[in-house]
């Protein structure tokens, strides 16, 4: 990926005051849930900054882009996950690529989005239709993907998201994003948390089988939690104000033991390169190849849809 520089000092100078990005992995009730909380400001503004996006956009692929940095946390060993929205509203959707590294990558679907009025709120649900949401995750080893797909119901991200965890996986999981902008549409705080019931809940984490946690049964301690996430403060207001992870984490799930066992850094970031590009051109038929070489143009421009990052590849590079 081409690192683009920023233009705004302003901006540059203020987010690198803040707590730095990173995801703090957690368990509530000794294992019964388990979370993650990612402070991403500095992902979305390089996101944002990689593919050159306005304000609703940066809202819609912002959120999307956290949703699938949370989805990282239910990788299991080396893998690779796709997340696509796909509507027939006016934002389209969006393809999201995340892997068990920590890296995030994608493009929407259509950029610019529409509008027939100014926004008056930050509710994207007008720009949603009706459509699929679809995940699909790629082991390490494996040669095809493995596929799981809901209709959009609540055309909304995190929701969706959560409804495509309750029908295909069976896992009660809930999600939150959040972007704050200030006012003259900079991105000065974003981030996004995830939470999960773990499988076995009532008795298999335990010594028995019908132990359950503090004197609370199942249905209790599901709802105290759930209250609990749910009170959970704007996270891009709080991160803008230099909050942090903990903060968030042993203050709101106080009541539940919570541990941070693993922090861990999420980028956005992209494995392009103009020698794969390269390759990958002269990989095209002879006739294609032959067409470039007679009537250009030279330098060929390639642009990379998953990270903005243009090329600028000579026909002496490509050597035909």
């Amino acid at each position: 990926m081409i690192t683009k520089e920023y233009e705004d000092k302003e901006l540059e100078n203020f987010i690198n005051n803040l707590y730095e990005d990173e995801m703090s992995i957690f368990i509530l009730a000794e294992g019964r849930y388990r979370g993650a909380l990612f402070h991403g400001t500095r992902f979305v503004n390089r996101m944002r900054l990689q593919h050159n996006l306005g304000i609703l956009e940066t809202q819609v692929f912002g959120q999307a882009c956290l949703s699938g940095a949370l989805l990282i946390p239910t990788m299991k060993g080396r893998e690779n996950l796709l997340f696509r929205y796909d509507t027939n509203g006016p934002a389209a959707g969006f393809c999201v690529n995340a892997d068990s590294t920590g890296t995030v990558r994608g493009y929407l679907l259509q950029n610019q989005i529409p509008i027939e009025k100014p926004l008056e709120s930050w509710d994207l649900s007008p720009f949603f239709g009706d459509g699929t949401l679809t995940i699909s995750r790629l082991s390490e080893g494996a040669r095809e993907y493995q596929t799981g797909s809901v209709e959009i119901v609540h055309r909304n991200i995190a929701k969706d998201l959560a409804w495509y965890f309750q029908q295909s996986e069976q896992t009660k999981t809930a999600f939150n994003t959040s972007i704050m902008m200030d006012k003259k549409g900079r991105v000065i705080g974003a981030g996004g948390m995830f939470l999960q019931k773990m499988p076995g809940f009532g008795g298999n984490l335990g010594n028995e089988k019908n132990e359950y946690w503090n004197g609370m049964d199942e249905d209790e301690l599901t709802e105290r939690i759930e209250h609990a996430f749910s009170s959970c403060p704007s996270l891009g207001q709080w991160y803008s104000e230099k909050g942090d992870n903990d903060d968030i984490i042993y203050g709101l799930f106080r009541d539940f033991a919570p541990t941070v066992p693993v922090t861990r850094k999420i980028r956005f970031d992209c494995d392009c390169s103009k020698e794969k590009f390269i390759k990958h051109i002269k990989a095209l038929s002879a006739a294609e190849l032959d067409d470039i070489k007679k009537n250009g143009p030279n330098p060929l421009e390639i642009v990379c849809h998953n990270c903005g990052s243009v090329y600028k590849i000579s026909l002496d590079e490509l050597k035909i």
